[in-house]
């Protein structure tokens, strides 16, 4: 190899490192650049967990989370009742204290006004209130009912913490219901069920005024005494009954007035501070399958007619023993309970239409209802 080759040859190898010096920097660098290698397959980088939901107060499933919140809304509406009857033993004499007793009220109204029951408050001479916040306040009877055992209560205080009244109606049997009230002087106890049955009758709560007017809600929470006239309510926190009554010897098997038929009840109980009550005039009974066999009639449904006052609006309308009132005012009546609610409420001398079935023919009168005086012990007349 001659000197210019030899020389030649050099150069070109000086050229070859200095080429392959520049490209390490050039290496490094595409390290940090936003391109990827090719045929490299993206990676999605999952976010971060983030925290759970609170639990709701009603699962997906129907069940109830927990009654806290409901409880802690309503617990502030509901209050301790103390009522104390006195006596004056003799004329002039002093008055002393012969009976006190203890239940339960919640404010339905702001303003003041408290449902309870008549019987916790039936006599008294001094009636006291005790909320939650350690109020106590002194209470008035606006009105009261024996044969339903409603009351209402005034307190001189307004912006009270109160409870919506609900449709009881529209409650299930198979429905969460939670009752507040103040068993055996336990105050603001809280218990929680099921709704059980609906139009339980003074049939089936024994010991209960027999003139009365009854169509508990039957329910599981635990309703012992002191509970009388406490809230019962659905899982929106609306009232849906008042609690009234348990059955004797048994568990788990308490009664509460359903609220639609307070409401009925509080317009003329506020207006009057009692119930003025009208009747068709009849004595009816159930209709049995052999009675309802003899008088041709398809089912049981309706009210028998088995005697008709003398000179009462029924008999000046024509009706009859052996009739069958089957619809009072275009609603059907399907037992002898209804036809006595709807006639009690409907107002004296109103003019009604009743229908009637007499053997095959059903016919339609008009009366005017009479008003109803109080009732004895025996008597079932609507």
């Amino acid at each position: 190899m001659t000197v210019g080759a030899r020389a030649l040859l050099w150069v070109l190898l000086a050229s070859l490192v200095a080429s392959c010096s520049k490209a390490s920097p050039g290496h490094s660098s595409s390290a940090s650049s936003s391109t990827v290698p090719s045929g490299a397959v993206p990676v999605a980088i999952a976010p971060p967990p983030s925290a759970p939901p609170p639990p709701p107060i009603v699962r997906s499933e129907g069940m109830p989370g927990s009654f806290a919140p409901l409880a802690r809304r309503a617990d502030p509406a509901v209050a301790t009742v103390k009522a104390r009857v006195e006596r004056q033993q003799q004329p002039g004499g002093r008055r002393r204290t012969v009976a006190e007793g203890l239940g339960t009220a919640f404010v339905y109204d702001p303003e003041g006004f408290l449902l309870t029951n008549n019987h916790v408050i039936e006599g008294a001479t001094d009636i006291l209130v005790s909320f939650v916040d350690g109020r106590d306040i002194k209470a008035t009877v606006i009105g009261r009912d024996k044969h339903t055992d409603v009351a209402v209560l005034k307190v001189d205080e307004k912006g009270l913490p109160s409870l919506p009244l609900g449709d009881s109606d529209t409650t299930e049997v198979g429905d969460w219901v939670v009752a507040i009230g103040n068993p055996f002087g336990l105050s603001h106890t809280v218990s929680a069920g099921i709704l059980s049955a609906k139009g339980r009758t003074r049939d089936d709560v024994k010991g209960l005024d027999p003139s009365g007017y009854f169509n508990f809600l039957q329910t599981d929470a635990s309703i012992n005494p002191g509970n009388s006239g406490g809230p019962l309510l659905n899982l929106k926190g609306e009232v849906v009954g008042i609690n009234a009554a348990v059955r004797a010897n048994a568990n788990n098997i308490g009664f509460a007035i359903p609220i639609n038929m307070v409401r009925q009840l509080l317009p003329m109980l506020l207006r009057d501070g009692k119930i003025r009550r009208s009747q068709v005039g009849v004595i009816v009974d159930v209709l049995n399958s052999i009675e309802a066999g003899r008088l041709k009639r398809p089912d049981r449904k309706g009210a028998w007619v088995k005697t008709v006052v003398a000179g009462g609006p029924a008999d000046r309308a024509g009706i009859a023993p052996d009739d069958v009132i089957i619809g009072f005012e275009g609603k059907t009546i399907s037992d002898p309970n209804e036809l006595r609610w709807m006639a009690s409420i409907a107002g004296v001398n109103k003019v009604v239409t009743l229908r009637v079935a007499r053997l095959e023919r059903v016919f339609d009168v008009r009366l005017t209802l009479g008003e109803l005086p109080e009732l004895s012990d025996e008597a079932d007349e609507p």
